[in-house]
């Protein structure tokens, strides 16, 4: 039995992660500061899905907060610390930069601190396949090419990463660093296209796609990406290492599908491409599997169908939540 801190617990990635940990029969302190940077009633309804669980105990606190970091970790043997809050999104990071360098940098920096300062072995960071810019191969490896990152987003966690290396390098802390590849699922996030294309088609409002549609992305599962994240505790040295999907999803086949499975005709409005948005994303995790013994194991067409029953089974609430 392993005991880990989890930060951003009641995050889309990190509340399934928290889970994870207490299915194997863990012990996890959940940190996360339940900030409105979406509607917080999402974070809360994941977050009241953990509370009483044996195991579990949570923490509001703020990363950037070195104070009240130090007092939660000094008393406590943690095994890891899996890094899992951050401010998301490569659109909203033009708009308020400064959130997304406290958060993802200075809370980052301040968590290494703590692991260097209590003797805490490991910590792994999520980290995003936003920072292989926009001309990268594809499939991408690893080894492609991240000093050219696109948004704000991008640029905070690639110092993160970096900052990851200076402390594995210094202070031998065992670093896993992972490069998430379209996560969704049952109570994703607001801003990413899955759930605001189900709220759009199943509440008959218009469903805006930037560009003409023929963009794709390697969407991976939530639960696929939380047992990745499990994983990702091992001794490794250093490593950075993606978790991505193993199907290729234009947005216009998404749209067709999501069609399918409400049952309701999409009302599409193209606009402009935005400037933050990459043509195509598509992992490659040959390293995932040879590392971690990972592979994705989710069907697009079941979990686009798990996360299509979550909203419907929760509609009452989640048709209000604003998503653009």
């Amino acid at each position: 039995m392993g005991r880990y801190l989890v930060t951003g617990a009641a995050g889309f990635i990190g509340a399934s992660v928290v889970r994870a940990f207490l299915d194997q029969g863990d012990e996890v302190v959940g940190v996360d500061n339940l900030n409105p940077a979406y509607d917080v009633r999402m974070k809360e309804h994941r977050l009241h899905r953990l509370e009483g669980q044996a195991g579990f105990q949570f923490q509001r606190m703020d990363i950037c907060d070195r104070a009240g970091l130090e007092k939660l970790v000094a008393p406590v043997g943690f095994d890891a610390v899996v890094n899992l809050a951050a401010r998301a999104g490569v659109r909203s990071s033009l708009e308020d930069p400064w959130a997304y360098l406290d958060t993802n940098v200075t809370g980052t920096l301040n968590l290494l601190k703590a692991c260097q300062e209590k003797g805490i072995p490991k910590f792994v960071l999520a980290s995003t396949s936003s920072v292989y810019g926009a001309n990268a191969p594809l499939p991408t490896p690893e080894e492609a090419d991240s000093s050219r990152p696109l948004q704000v987003y991008a640029a905070s966690k690639k110092a993160a990463e970096a900052l990851c290396h200076v402390y594995h390098h210094m202070f031998g802390i065992d670093v896993t660093v992972l490069r998430y590849f379209t996560v969704y699922g049952p109570a994703g996030r607001p801003d990413m296209v899955m759930f605001r294309f189900v709220q759009w088609i199943q509440e008959g409002r218009p469903v805006r796609v930037n560009g003409d549609g023929e963009q794709y992305r390697g969407f991976t599962y939530v639960e696929d990406i939380a047992r990745g994240t499990l994983l990702a505790v091992k001794p490794v040295g250093y490593e950075v290492i993606n978790l991505g999907g193993h199907e290729r999803v234009r947005i216009n086949a998404l749209i067709q599908m999501l069609e399918g499975r409400i049952g309701k005709k999409a009302r599409v409005v193209h606009q402009q491409p935005h400037p933050a948005d990459m043509q195509g994303s598509w992992a490659s995790v040959e390293k995932a599997k040879t590392l971690l013994g990972w592979a994705p194991r989710t069907a697009f067409a079941e979990g686009v169908s798990h996360t299509v029953d979550w909203y419907l089974d929760e509609r009452s609430w989640a048709s209000q939540i604003v998503t653009a």
